[in-house]
């Protein structure tokens, strides 16, 4: 008699011999100063890995079988060695999704992506409307994304991404985001907003009121099928009906980051010591610590779920996002801050909030604080050169045509 399965997620749980959704933050420079960018990016970090380093990474990739990664930043394509380390990583068998902002998308970048079936290039857009967008992204980030766009579909790019991540602001706009994926033969992909890196300093002012929660989640209910979350949104399951999508936190079991200096932690969302396992230039390199690391052991061990498994919607969000509890000071074994039974809001609370744990590393232009750009507050213009206070020449930042 065959033994029946079990479910993916519970497969998943007790963590893969490699993983299933790897992000590999390639530098921390970027043009941009998004308010809630996770890895709070602006500067390069001299220490990031070299291009013998990365292609050494690649090879590790390859060997685990890893199907493909997901690179970022910063902006990755402002390091000279982007579309070379790319190359590699097809030619390696490990496929690449990478995000960008667009700034470096240009005519020949597009014939690039659209001419290699194992590149899938993700454009950020965090408004439908410059207003919207440029607030949290930057003055004329939007027409940068658009631009970008229009490049990539003139050249014949295929499956291209819309990626937003969702804030109380562009909420409302939802079938426009739709509308505008659909007019360029793009996926969207919605992402929810974490109290991570700078994004711990606005979350208050931007992560989805409960009304906007449900509105989120009845929308997704009637198109969740034609776009992607990812882990993002399992905490709404609370709702009743579990979305498309892993609904499991993931972290040190199918999904980790690598960032640009090769440390490696549980999480995209969940950069601090606490969740760091190891670093890919220690002796095993990458294999080892996803493998053996004592963090990542432990993440795959059987979890309490604390006072959440009393909850009858346990089984479906399964006590919600470890980054967005840990930022906000709130018990991992406790609930999510944004849980729709509104268990998170009585424990924000009660909460000593100035406690917070905060983001490690903040790689901003010039240290400083980003200005929430809402409409009606004063605008922060964005720096031109992705790599301000470093080196003139390090990068050429050059893009318009």
């Amino acid at each position: 008699m065959t033994a029946t399965p079990l479910p993916l997620v519970e497969q998943f749980q007790f963590g893969l011999e490699s993983p299933i959704c790897l992000t590999w933050e390639l530098t921390y420079a970027c043009n941009l100063s998004c308010v809630h960018c996770l890895s709070s990016s602006g500067r390069r970090d001299p220490r990031e890995l070299t291009t013998a380093e990365c292609k050494s990474l690649i090879d590790e990739f390859e060997r685990m079988q890893v199907f493909y990664v997901n690179i970022g930043g910063g902006e990755p394509t402002v390091r000279p060695d982007f579309w070379e380390l790319v190359d590699y990583a097809t030619d390696h068998h490990v496929g690449v999704k990478f995000s960008t902002n667009g700034i470096r998308i240009t005519d020949e970048a597009a014939r690039k992506v659209a001419g290699n079936s194992y590149v899938d290039v993700q454009i950020s857009l965090d408004g439908a409307t410059a207003e919207i967008n440029d607030a949290v992204r930057g003055a004329g980030s939007y027409a940068t994304s658009m631009r970008a766009l229009d490049r990539l579909a003139a050249a014949g790019a295929k499956d291209m991404k819309l990626s937003v991540v969702m804030t109380r602001h562009n909420v409302g706009q939802l079938d426009e985001f739709a509308a505008i994926a659909d007019r360029y033969g793009a996926q969207l992909r919605l992402t929810r907003l974490r109290p991570s890196g700078r994004g711990a300093d606005v979350w208050d002012d931007l992560h989805l009121l409960p009304a906007q929660q449900r509105e989120l989640y009845d929308w997704l209910l009637g198109h969740g099928e034609r776009v992607l979350t990812g882990d993002s949104f399992f905490h709404l399951a609370g709702y009743g009906e579990s979305l498309p999508g892993l609904n499991l936190c993931g972290a040190g079991r199918v999904v980790c980051l690598v960032d640009p200096v090769g440390d490696v932690y549980a999480c995209p969302f969940a950069i601090h010591d606490n969740f760091l396992a190891g670093n890919v230039r220690d002796t095993g390199g990458f294999e080892q610590v996803w493998r053996e690391s004592e963090l990542f052991t432990e993440l795959r061990r059987p979890q309490t779920g604390g006072a959440c498994t009393s909850c009858s919607a346990y089984d479906s969000c399964r006590g919600g996002c470890m980054a967005a509890k840990f930022f906000t000071g709130l018990p991992l074994d406790g609930p999510d801050p944004e849980c729709v039974r509104g268990h998170g809001e009585s424990a924000l609370a009660n909460a000593d909030r100035t406690d917070a744990p905060k983001p490690t590393g903040d790689h901003s232009h010039r240290g400083k604080k980003v200005t929430l750009g809402l409409p009606g507050m004063p605008q922060r213009a964005c720096d031109e050169n992705p790599l301000a206070d470093f080196a003139a020449g390090l990068v050429d930042t050059g893009t318009r045509s």
